[in-house]
């Protein structure tokens, strides 16, 4: 570990940067095909690679954009100029970064519940990631809410999955975003919500901590504390916020350096606006920023469909939203930015 603090301390340094945020560019070839089929873009090797190449190559998201998680498909190509990936984004002063887990497989004697697989080979890919320059990675958990889950079971299998990675990535000099992502699906109140993610959040850290991973040098990436999408309640911008932090508060160490929140099926102005109350609200020992995938690119992929010629209009729309959500982690974002922006 110590041959690789002064690695972990620069990355946290760069991506813990105030007014700054992370993009989730890691889609699956899986979830990014479904997404371009709603569009009638054909899904290739090469049409996935114009896409994030559009977006990584938008002039002036080094503003407001600290780093970009990528799939392993895109760390390994290059760019139109023959670029590799990781290499264009440094010279833009972009981190990037590397999904590594190898997707959700179901407990057994559970109720469909879910964990994460991709522990074996985990260092000798990190190795291989970090060769290629990869500077931090990423790892997903999830949990569904319903009357009986998530179970104790789940919760402790999920913790001590991304306990195990994290630690993995900070033994290889690579910070870890450690997400534990509570879906949105459901009935489930706001109440609810916030029961939910303090036991599991309280599981992480506890897990985090026997595996002595540092905390100084992860990022947390956890879903808001919000009702469910099916829910006849439906919470405020205010009423997240609080519900959110003050999760956070009973749960996150004050030594975690930032909290990048996922948009986990929001519309893009429901996440910008989510994470401006908490940012209003003072008191917070951590940045608050985001790492969306669909909340900063949705507009912009209806706007490319695939054609170079809406290239320029696509690369605006996609900094308009990355500059919005720089405004919300200092909480400085207003709705009436979303008509100057022609994005809405």
């Amino acid at each position: 570990m110590n041959n690789h603090i002064k690695d972990l301390e620069a990355t946290i340094n760069k991506l813990a940067a105030k007014g700054k945020g992370i993009l989730a560019a890691d889609e699956s070839i899986g979830t990014i095909t479904k997404r371009f089929e709603a569009l009638s873009i054909p899904s290739t090797e090469d049409t996935r690679r114009d896409y994030r190449e559009m977006l990584v190559a938008t002039p002036g998201l080094n503003e407001y954009v600290a780093g970009v998680i990528l799939f392993e498909e895109t760390l390994n190509q290059k760019t139109k100029s023959g670029q590799p990936f990781p290499e264009f984004l440094k010279q833009q002063g972009i981190l990037p970064g590397i999904k590594v887990d190898k997707g959700l497989v179901n407990i057994p004697y559970t109720q469909d519940e879910q964990t994460t697989q991709g522990l074996d080979g985990l260092c000798e890919r990190l190795a291989d990631y970090k060769a290629k320059g990869a500077c931090f990675a990423k790892w997903r958990a999830v949990y569904a809410i319903s009357a009986n889950t998530p179970s104790a079971l789940a919760i402790r299998a999920n913790a001590e999955g991304l306990a195990s990675y994290a630690a993995a990535c900070q033994a290889n000099g690579i910070v870890p975003i450690v997400e534990p992502e509570i879906l949105l699906d459901g009935e489930h109140t706001i109440e609810r919500c916030a029961e939910v993610t303090e036991n599991v959040l309280h599981a992480v850290f506890h897990s985090l901590f026997k595996h002595k991973v540092k905390l100084e040098y992860i990022i947390l990436k956890p879903s808001m504390v919000i009702s469910g999408k099916k829910c006849a309640s439906k919470a405020t911008a205010e009423q997240v916020a609080k519900a959110s932090v003050t999760a956070l508060r009973r749960t996150v160490p004050a030594a975690v350096p930032t909290i990048n929140f996922l948009s986990g099926g929001q519309s893009p102005e429901e996440a910008t606006a989510n994470l401006n109350g908490m940012n209003m609200m003072a008191g917070n020992p951590w940045n608050l920023s985001f790492s969306y995938a669909r909340a900063l690119q949705d507009y912009s992929m209806k706007t490319w469909k695939g054609d170079a010629k809406n290239l320029a209009a696509a690369q605006k729309i996609f900094l308009a939203r990355a500059k919005l959500n720089s405004l919300a982690s200092v909480g400085k974002y207003t709705t009436a930015m979303e008509k100057e922006t022609s994005i809405a």
